[in-house]
């Protein structure tokens, strides 16, 4: 992506606003206390990621329930899922000290429905 010079203060702003959106996101999510089945799954965003999450507890629902045509959950559903898992965390990269920052569950709860209520919002 091209960005005005890079000394300008609109510069600097664009590339500020391109480094926040674009955030590379990495779930790392250990369903049972069985170690095997661990999981890593990759996003360009924190918002990819974070409907990744959502998209993981519809397939259950679905896998569950595969007679119901339409699924409805709610936040609390949501986060009974995030709470049956053994484990599950998120890195995210930080582009201004060039490495990966960690987030628990509660951090991804948090942002979990911070995203659901701005997609609500539209």
């Amino acid at each position: 992506m091209c960005f005005p010079k890079s000394d300008s203060a609109a510069g600097q702003n664009l590339k500020k606003l391109y480094q926040l959106a674009v955030r590379h996101t990495i779930i790392l999510m250990q369903p049972s206390q069985n170690r095997s089945p661990r999981t890593l799954m990759d996003y360009n965003s924190i918002n990819h990621a974070l409907d990744g999450i959502c998209g993981l507890y519809e397939r259950k629902i679905r896998d569950i329930n595969p007679m119901i045509p339409n699924i409805t959950y709610d936040i609390t559903d949501l986060y009974n899922f995030i709470d049956g898992l053994a484990d599950i965390s998120v890195l995210v990269y930080d582009h201004e000290i060039h490495a990966f920052l960690p987030y628990d569950w509660q951090w991804i709860k948090q942002k979990l429905f911070q995203h659901l209520k701005k997609l609500a919002q539209r």
